[in-house]
């Protein structure tokens, strides 16, 4: 393609190429502190028109790549960084097989990870951006990688994507502008603006922790936690995971070892501060109860 470039996140590789230069120049200011690998990539995007009229009049962008969804819709070209983001997400979804992919965001302290993982709108992006600003490390938004060898998280901290409200909330936020993408309206998620990852969690890519907590958020709804037992969040993390069936007994044993390690909790909140809020203080229960059980043993 006329224009392109390659990207590191984490263990992926991504080369990305368009028949256009603005979102390639978008892609390399919102990824300005990442790897641009120059190596073989693990997979291969395209920005192509739709026709070669629209690639100039009203431009059409359509997904291609090493995988695609033959019916997905084409994008105009103003919300080309959206298409780009969305062929990223693709490839990784129906492509990787190194680990065991969870649709779900996770941030981690001290070396133990939280997961965060719900329905489109459960809130998950919001959260880990929001403690991503007070003090935790920011390890994915999109998707969490555990490795089915050790159980660790790889981390994959790609920019957030803020949707919506959340969007002037983190902008209260985040004292950087240059940290922010541009806006992009009336996308088939409404109104979407990426938050670039602070760089010395992009730096931390290659170092990897272990899961601690595993949470099912849900946002706009009156405060509740209620534990959730192995056998329902195993079901429930069947269903976001995109590649378990694809694993084999590789994703069965890796789950099992999740869901067998972790606590996991349901948790219901009405708004961000008070999302945060439930979090800090489920993880200090949880740093808590190792505690003691290291005391104990």
């Amino acid at each position: 393609m006329r224009h392109s470039c390659s990207i590191a996140v984490g263990p992926a590789r991504f080369r990305i190429g368009s028949d256009w230069r603005a979102p390639i120049d978008q892609l390399r200011q919102l990824y300005a502190d990442y790897p641009m690998e120059q190596s073989v990539p693990d997979f291969t995007v395209r920005l192509q028109a739709t026709s070669v009229l629209r690639r100039v009049i009203r431009p059409q962008v359509a997904i291609a790549g090493d995988f695609t969804l033959p019916d997905a819709a084409p994008l105009p070209l103003e919300q080309g960084l959206l298409a780009a983001e969305m062929a990223m997400n693709l490839q990784m979804a129906l492509g990787w097989r190194r680990h065991l992919l969870l649709h779900a965001s996770a941030v981690s302290r001290n070396g133990r990870a939280v997961i965060m993982t719900g329905v489109s709108g459960a809130g998950k992006s919001t959260l880990s951006a929001l403690l991503g600003e007070r003090g935790w490390r920011f390890l994915g938004d999109e998707f969490v990688l555990i490795d089915p060898d050790t159980g660790n998280i790889a981390p994959f901290p790609r920019p957030i994507s803020l949707k919506n409200e959340s969007i002037a909330s983190m902008e209260r936020e985040v004292d950087d502008d240059t940290r922010f993408g541009p806006v992009m309206h009336d996308t088939p998620k409404g109104t979407i603006r990426h938050l670039r990852p602070r760089a010395e969690w992009v730096e931390q890519m290659a170092r990897e922790t272990r899961p601690a907590l595993l949470l099912f958020p849900r946002f706009g709804y009156a405060r509740a936690v209620r534990r959730v037992d192995e056998a329902e969040s195993f079901v429930r993390l069947t269903q976001a995971s995109t590649n378990y069936v694809a694993l084999g007994e590789r994703g069965f044993d890796a789950l099992t070892g999740l869901v067998r390690s972790v606590r996991a909790c349901a948790i219901d909140y009405a708004d961000g501060e008070e999302g945060a809020e439930l979090v800090e203080r489920l993880w200090s229960e949880q740093g808590t109860r190792l505690g003691d059980r290291a005391a104990a043993a």
